[in-house]
C-alpha cells in the first residue's frame, strides 16, 4: 500500500511549515516513512485521508476528543454560536453560563478563567504562584509534558534558545524526594499530573504531596489536560479526593474544539482581578479565550456528560480492547514484547526487541502494520465513540501485525520488513535520526 496523495501533501507541508505539522506529536517523523496519512474528515472513531482510505483512529486528537469526531451535540452548539458572531469587544452571556457550568462540574474550584490552549493556563498558574508566594523556583514532576513555554521546554532536550531557569524535577510517587526538594529550595509551586497513562498514585501519595505543599507554603498545581473529562468530568482531583490550589484544563473539555481553563482557589485567582489590594497579576488576557465557539462546545460537552456516561463508555471499550489485544499478542508469541498498559480510557502500547529492550524500530514496524490494516494511532487511547466493531477491526489488525512482528523477532531485526527509518521522540535535540532526506 502507498499513500501518494498524502505523501505529496506532506512534502508540501514540509516546504511550508517547520516540521511539516503544527504539533510535534503530529509530525511525519512520528509515523513510518511513506505512511503518514493526511486526513480530510472524521466521524465517530473513524477518519479518512486524502487517499480515500478509512482508519479506526486512536489517540483521538492527542486525547482531546472523548465523544467522537463530529459529535451531534457539539456540532449543533457550535453551528448556533457561529451564526450569532464569535468574538466581541465585551464579555458575552455565554461566558457567564460557561463559567457556571465549569464550577458546577468541578466543585473543588472556586473561580475559572478560559483560554485557548493548555500552555496558556499552566504558564498562568506558574506566574500566579510566583506572585502569590514571592518565590521564583518551581518544582515540576518528571511526567511527559506541561507547556510549550520556556519554564518547561527548558527542561527538555529541545531547549535551544531558552535561558536557564530555576526548575527542579522530581519523580512521581516519591514523596520523600519532593520533601527534600521543598526543604532545600524556596519553591513557588509544585506542578504535576495527579495520575498518568502509566502511573496511578500509590496509596497516600497525593495526600502527602498536598500536606508537603501546605507545610512548605508552595502552591499545588494539577495539570488536568488529559485526566479532565477522561478520568472524570470533575478531573483526577475528584477521583483521588485531593484538591489542588490551582488546576489547568483543556483537550477534552471542548471535544477537540479549542478551549482551556485555569481554575482554583478564589484568594489566588483574584490576584489577577479587581478585588485585591495587592499588585495585580497578568493572569490570562487572550483575544480568543472567550470566543463563542469554544465556550459553546464546552457547554455541549458538559450537557453530554450530565446526560450520558462517556467515561464509562471509554472504560468499557478500553478494557475490551486491552484484553483482546493482549490475547492476540500472546497467541502470536509476542506477548512479552508488545504490551498494552494504562487506564482503560487512556491506553498505550509498548514495544520491545528480541532482547526485551524498548525499541523504536519495532514500534515503527508495529505502527506500519496497523496502518496498512486500517488502524491509525500512536496509542490505543479510545473515545466513547469506539464501537465493538471498531475494537474488532483493531484486534484483527493487531493479529496481522503480530505475525510480522514475530518474524522480525525471529530474525532479530526489522530489516526487510520495515519501510524506511524508525520513528524518533517528538521532543529531541536534533532533527536526526529523521532529518528530511535530500529531495
Amino acid at each position: 500500500m502507498t499513500l501518494p496523495r498524502s505523501t505529496e501533501l506532506q512534502d508540501r507541508l514540509h516546504r511550508l511549515v517547520p516540521g511539516g505539522a503544527h504539533t510535534y506529536a503530529r509530525g511525519s517523523d512520528q509515523y513510518p516513512e511513506g505512511l503518514a496519512p493526511v486526513l480530510t474528515r472524521g466521524a465517530g472513531a473513524r477518519v479518512w485521508d486524502v487517499d480515500e482510505r478509512c482508519y479506526v483512529e486512536y489517540g483521538m486528537g492527542l486525547r482531546s476528543v472523548t465523544l467522537g469526531h463530529g459529535h451531534p451535540g457539539v456540532v449543533a452548539a457550535v453551528t448556533e454560536a457561529v451564526a450569532a458572531g464569535t468574538n466581541f469587544s465585551r464579555p458575552t452571556a455565554l461566558e457567564v453560563a460557561a463559567a457556571e457550568d465549569f464550577l458546577r462540574t468541578v466543585p473543588t474550584a472556586e473561580m475559572v478563567k478560559f483560554a485557548k490552549n493548555g500552555s496558556d493556563t499552566t504558564t498562568a498558574a506558574v506566574r500566579l504562584a510566583r506572585a502569590a508566594t514571592g518565590r521564583t523556583d518551581i518544582a515540576v514532576c518528571r511526567q511527559p509534558f506541561f507547556s510549550v513555554d520556556d519554564w518547561f521546554i527548558g527542561t527538555t532536550e529541545m531547549n535551544a534558545g531558552i535561558p536557564a531557569s530555576v526548575v527542579h524535577r522530581f519523580p512521581y510517587n516519591d514523596a520523600d524526594t519532593l520533601d527534600r526538594l521543598l526543604t532545600e529550595h524556596d519553591v513557588a509551586c509544585v506542578v504535576m499530573e495527579a495520575a498518568g497513562a502509566l502511573a496511578e498514585p500509590e496509596p497516600g501519595y497525593l495526600e502527602s504531596v498536598r500536606a508537603l505543599c501546605d507545610r512548605h507554603g508552595a502552591v499545588l498545581v494539577f495539570d488536568e489536560m488529559i485526566t479532565g473529562f477522561r478520568w472524570s468530568a470533575a478531573g483526577a482531583q475528584s477521583v483521588y479526593g485531593v484538591t489542588p490550589d490551582l488546576s489547568c484544563w483543556g483537550k477534552a473539555m471542548g471535544n477537540g474544539v479549542p478551549i482551556s481553563a485555569l481554575a482554583g482557589r478564589r484568594d489566588l485567582m483574584q490576584l489577577g482581578g479587581l478585588d485585591t489590594d495587592a499588585d495585580r497579576v497578568f493572569l490570562l488576557s487572550t483575544t480568543h479565550g472567550p470566543e463563542t465557539l469554544g465556550l459553546a462546545a464546552f457547554r455541549a460537552v458538559v450537557r453530554t456528560y450530565e446526560t450520558e456516561d462517556p467515561v464509562a463508555a471509554m472504560e468499557r471499550a478500553g478494557a475490551r480492547l486491552a484484553g483482546a489485544v493482549t490475547d492476540a499478542c500472546t497467541e502470536a508469541g509476542i506477548g512479552d514484547h508488545v504490551r498494552v498498559q494504562g487506564r482503560p480510557s487512556c491506553l498505550v502500547f509498548t514495544t520491545a526487541d528480541a532482547d526485551g529492550a524498548p525499541s523504536q524500530a519495532f514500534r515503527t514496524l508495529f505502527l506500519q502494520e496497523l496502518i496498512l490494516r486500517g488502524v491509525l494511532g500512536q496509542s490505543f487511547v479510545v473515545s466513547a465513540a469506539h464501537t465493538d466493531e471498531d475494537v474488532d477491526h483493531t484486534v484483527d489488525a493487531v493479529r496481522g501485525a503480530a505475525e510480522v512482528y514475530r518474524r522480525a523477532l525471529e530474525a532479530g531485526t526489522v530489516d526487510g520488513l520495515l519501510r524506511g527509518r524508525p520513528v524518533a521522540p517528538a521532543i529531541r535535540r536534533t532533527a536526526a535520526p529523521r532529518r528530511l532526506l535530500d529531495r
